[in-house]
């Protein structure tokens, strides 16, 4: 049986990370709250978000992304991962970050940026045709 709503692998991987940075489900207290913001009825009913506190550490974190509990529980045991490789190692491991240049890269552009792209373009061809020499006036 799955403990969050996510795939078997992804699970998996989480806790292999709290594994090998010895964190277990007993050191971490995980209390749910009502979530704020949008939302509507959802939100002012249920207690959708988690707020997780790793004991031995003391860092505490808050994940009310989702609308979803259980995929929040998932959300926030990430981020609490983060924050304790963050304070232990000094830096996130090199595969997340890997993983979040991918993820930014594959990002669509809005239309302001592409509008800004091409803005960039033009200004750059005028540039270009203004140095080249049939433009000069040529003296005899």
């Amino acid at each position: 049986m799955s403990l969050f709503s996510v795939s078997h692998s992804k699970e998996k991987a989480l806790l292999e990370r709290m594994e090998r940075l010895g964190i277990k489900e007993s050191d971490l207290h995980e209390t749910f709250i009502r979530s704020s913001g949008p939302g509507g009825q959802k939100v002012n009913k249920a207690s959708s978000c988690v707020f997780l506190i790793h004991k031995p550490t003391g860092l505490s974190v808050k994940c009310q992304e989702t609308r979803s509990q259980v995929l929040n529980r998932y959300l926030a045991r990430c981020l609490l991962i983060d924050r304790i490789e963050k304070k232990e190692k000094g830096y996130i491991s090199a595969e997340r970050e890997r993983i979040e240049k991918v993820r930014r890269q594959k990002r669509r552009r809005s239309k302001k940026a592409k509008e800004k792209v091409l803005r960039l373009k033009h200004r750059h061809s005028e540039k270009k045709v203004l140095r080249s020499k049939s433009s000069l006036p040529v003296e005899d």
